[in-house]
């Protein structure tokens, strides 16, 4: 199966092309990621095309703030970050100013660090979740509500860190869909060959123990709810704990992706079934007896035996 990026596309296409052209231009771009995030890349002042401002506005983003994603941002980024946390529904959260003249030699590390702008700041709850379970403490329960009517929350444990996704099925077919998907995912990890990945645990409907007695959780047919166990071993590295945190925040996205896939595949194979049928059917048709066939001239007149 594909695993999505975690970075944005147009992000790093639009700064790859900003840095190699050896004559700076005005941008002007606006894009769109997962879970309602926006961005825009602009050269505000047109006498220096050089110097590009990249902002991201983030629903959730005032919730992060308060789990460190200031703090995880101005450590990722240093002086490229010009602003955070302006709030608004319509201002930018995360704003970043880079000056195509005075970049480092490795420009695409440059190019992949803004890409991954989203993926940082989402980061943030896992990070803190992360350090204090290799501390061996606990953390509160830390709650995102990252799209409409969905949320991930992350909490520490002595032993572990437990990740649990909401999702909505909005339509009766993705939730026959994810419900197969999803006992997939509980059932793959009894293969041998897998043991060491994370325990996923899935409860359709009703929420899971971690979060019994949470307020504000919505109890319908659509929603599900999907938990992740972490152990130390999956992110005992900082290559390791990266990773983690790439993927599992991708999880949601990938997940309504792959249903979207086999729900095209279905149908592509419905249609190449109903085309196989209508040609037997136009094959089973009776010819007319000869007394009934048409039948034309040389000039192309048409005439009945009689």
């Amino acid at each position: 199966m594909i695993l999505l990026d975690s970075y944005n596309k147009i992000i790093e296409s639009t700064l790859r092309d900003a840095f190699e052209s050896e004559q700076p231009e005005t941008i002007n771009v606006t894009a769109a990621d997962f879970d309602g995030v926006t961005y825009t890349i602009v050269t505000p002042d047109k006498t220096r095309p050089n110097e590009i401002v990249v902002s991201m506005h983030m629903g959730c983003y005032p919730e992060l703030q308060r789990y460190g994603a200031d703090d995880m941002l101005r450590k990722e980024y240093d002086s490229l970050l010009h602003s955070v946390g302006s709030g608004g529904d319509s201002s930018a959260d995360v704003v970043l100013k880079i000056d195509s003249k005075a970049l480092p030699e490795d420009k695409e590390s440059v190019v992949k660090k803004v890409a991954h702008l989203k993926r940082n700041a989402l980061a943030a709850p896992f990070e803190r979740a992360f350090n204090a379970q290799i501390a061996g403490e606990s953390s509160e329960l830390m709650t995102v509500n990252y799209r409409d009517e969905e949320i991930f929350f992350v909490q520490a444990q002595a032993d572990r860190v437990t990740v649990i996704f909401s999702t909505t099925f909005k339509d009766e077919t993705d939730r026959i869909f994810g419900k197969v998907f999803l006992q997939e995912f509980v059932d793959a990890r009894r293969q041998p060959s897998i043991q060491n990945a994370p325990q996923v645990l899935y409860s359709p409907r009703e929420p899971p123990l971690e979060l019994r007695g949470v307020a504000g959780l919505r109890d319908s047919e659509n929603i599900a709810y999907v938990t992740f166990v972490l152990f130390p071993r999956h992110f005992a590295t900082e290559e390791l704990r990266r990773d983690a945190i790439s993927r599992i925040q991708m999880f949601r996205d990938y997940l309504h992706y792959h249903i979207k896939c086999s729900k095209a595949y279905m149908h592509s194979r419905m249609r190449a079934r109903v085309d196989s049928f209508l040609k037997v059917l136009n094959r089973a048709k009776p010819e007319k007896p000869d007394d009934q066939k048409e039948k034309k001239t040389a000039s192309g007149r048409t005439f009945k035996m009689r």
